[in-house]
């Protein structure tokens, strides 16, 4: 059995928002997925993966030549959560 099969209510262990990523998901982004990295909820991760504890910030407004914006890859506990399930969804975080 899958990992998705097991926990359908639960965001993937990695997703980014970036349309040409092997990990981007327009299904999964469109439900609205939720992240708290260090304990506090942010909304300018454009990556996650909550297995190897990491996220891809934006760094501000600043972007690069091609009017990508630029990131930071910050380390920590990740939590994620779909935003559609309502109060106490189930979440996805590292054991």
């Amino acid at each position: 059995m899958s990992e998705e099969q097991k926990a359908p209510d639960v965001p993937p262990d990695r997703l980014s928002i970036v349309p040409n990523s092997k990990y981007y998901d327009e299904e999964k982004l469109g439900r609205g997925v939720a992240i708290r990295f260090r304990g506090t909820q942010r909304r300018n991760v454009q990556e996650y993966c909550i297995s190897e504890g990491w996220v891809l910030m934006q760094a501000g407004k600043t972007v690069d030549r091609m009017g990508r914006p630029l990131t930071i890859k910050a380390k920590g506990p990740v939590e994620a959560w779909f935003e559609d399930l309502g109060e106490d969804p189930p979440v996805a975080k590292a054991e």
